[in-house]
């Protein structure tokens, strides 16, 4: 299994789980992004903070999937932040955008998922 090159620290806002991603996202960050998902507990929305975001390949993009699906089956809404303008792109590309609610600031993400 590859190594993992990014951590998720998580910060509980409210109703809300914030995940400080940094580092690279790939398909061998998948336990530290599962456990850290596991730890924001029992929250109403996960908020992924990409500020610190090195690098995010296919396998990252997966691996945001797979949350996706799991944020679901729990009915939590999956919000993002600091997100550059490439991977905004790559997020409207592959229509991520479409179910991960992308916005520009923590406030913002936080006022979206009902939490600030």
């Amino acid at each position: 299994m590859a190594e993992a090159t990014a951590t998720f620290d998580v910060r509980r806002k409210g109703t809300a789980g914030v995940v400080d991603v940094q580092g690279d996202v790939t398909a061998g960050s998948e336990e530290v992004l599962m456990h850290a998902y596991e730890s924001a507990g029992d929250v109403t929305a996960v908020i992924l903070n990409f500020t610190g975001l090195s690098y995010m390949n296919s396998g990252g993009i997966g691996l945001l999937v797979t949350l996706l699906v799991r944020a679901r089956r729990r009915s939590q809404r999956l919000l993002a932040y600091g997100l550059s303008e490439h991977y905004r792109q790559i997020f409207e590309l592959t229509r991520l955008d479409e179910a991960i609610g992308i916005h520009d600031t923590e406030q913002d993400a936080l006022a979206a998922a009902g939490a600030a």
